[in-house]
């Protein structure tokens, strides 16, 4: 897999890419750190309300920038990008008011809704070889899998050095880090669209029709939608269940945590060669299986060890949809509608989200967590069941939209 980084100008992008990551891991444990100062008490309202203008920025800006990005230098928006998200982290240590918080992240969000779609349209265009397009694919999964296990410790131990708004400047020098990384390489020009008559509606909402016409990508919306019920679970309720239900510690829960990493980076490990010889299609259905599974094995309330065995196969089962989710796209458009659709899977994605952290949370809390396993199983089961409905395996192979 380590061999894709020969090429020079995916190695630099790739470099880019891991440098942002370990900033933003780092600003999360800063955020909670600084909504803890702000806001006492109300540290989880804060940073759920955070966490929720995050997902309305990715949601609704994504789209946006797609619509536009085929008009713009890659590489000059990439850096801008970057340039904007380090000028706001770098902001943030400033910071004495809760709604400062709030006007902060969204742009922070907002410049990262725009980044990340077209830098992911950008490696299709990189590396047309499929072969070396999946492994690149799997590198990247390895990468958030890495910076999820990783962020945390390299957190706790700069902590024990520094105050915590220094991890906000760190963050702001990833970014310049990431903004040279791009700088220093060529970028292919993206395809423009062929909408000088559309309006503006039309430009925005592109990327969506193309998505929503195509029936292996409606199938994908709904494989979306089982990753999102079943890490909802996994990210508001670890805590939850491992101190309160099973009475542990902060180790445990971190252990907990890495289960879903293991998994997820096994499976990432794996997909470049399996992918040779199996289609998208019965993966990713498999993965939505694994991760139902995992749910409803939550009601037989395990122990720990349980527990960390039904994390284990929710990451493995996570990975199977995820990693492949780019080959997907590729095959489902033109190269000069990749940036609206790979925007739109951006958004559409994160609508799942956004619907399911809140119902993890307000049923954890309100009803149970045993009731919480329960109704996201069968959320994540029904999502299975519509996606194979949706993307029936006459579409497998082909290799345009529709």
């Amino acid at each position: 897999m380590l061999a894709i980084l020969k090429h020079r100008t995916y190695r630099h992008l790739f470099l880019a890419q891991v440098t942002a990551l370990a900033g933003t891991g780092l600003t999360t444990i800063a955020l909670a750190l600084l909504a803890h100062d702000l806001a006492a008490g109300q540290a989880g309202i804060v940073l759920g309300t955070a966490l929720a203008i995050k997902m309305v920025a990715y949601v609704g800006i994504a789209p946006v920038v797609g619509a536009y990005a085929s008009r713009l230098p890659r590489r000059t928006l990439l850096v801008g990008l970057d340039l904007l998200r380090a000028s706001v982290v770098c902001a943030l240590p400033f910071v004495t008011e809760v709604w400062q918080i709030y006007v902060l992240i969204f742009l922070l969000n907002a410049a990262s809704a725009g980044f990340t779609p077209v830098f992911q349209a950008t490696i299709p265009d990189l590396l047309e070889d499929e072969e070396q397009y999946t492994r690149a694919l799997s590198l990247s999964r390895l990468a958030y899998d890495l910076e999820n296990l990783l962020s945390p410790m390299a957190a706790a131990a700069l902590l024990m050095l520094m105050s915590f708004n220094v991890l906000f400047l760190l963050n702001g020098l990833a970014f310049l880090v990431s903004a040279g990384l791009v700088v220093s390489v060529i970028l292919p020009s993206p395809q423009a669209m062929d909408d000088e008559a559309s309006s503006l509606w039309q430009r925005v909402s592109h990327g969506m029709r193309v998505y929503l016409k195509t029936p292996r990508l409606r199938g994908l919306l709904a494989l979306n939608m089982v990753v999102s019920a079943a890490g909802a679970m996994q990210i508001v309720n670890t805590v939850v269940y491992v101190r309160t239900f099973l009475g542990l510690g902060e180790q445990a829960v971190a252990m907990a945590f890495a289960a879903v990493g293991g998994g997820s980076m096994m499976v990432a490990l794996l997909m470049p060669k399996v992918l040779e010889r199996v289609r998208e299609r019965p993966l990713m259905l498999a993965g939505g299986v694994l991760m139902t599974l995992s749910l409803y094995l939550g009601l037989l309330a395990p122990g720990f060890v349980g527990l960390m065995g039904l994390w284990f196969l929710l990451g493995a089962g996570a990975s199977l949809i995820m990693t492949p989710t780019g080959r997907l796209l590729k095959q489902s458009c033109q190269p000069q509608d990749r940036p609206a659709l790979f925007a739109a899977q951006f958004s559409l994605s994160h609508g799942c989200w956004l619907l399911a952290y809140p119902l993890a949370g307000w049923v954890g809390a309100e009803v149970g967590l045993i009731e919480t396993f329960a109704l996201l199983g069968t959320i994540a089961l029904v999502s299975t069941a519509l996606a194979a409905r949706l993307w029936p395996s006459r579409h497998d192979k082909a290799a345009s939209p529709g």
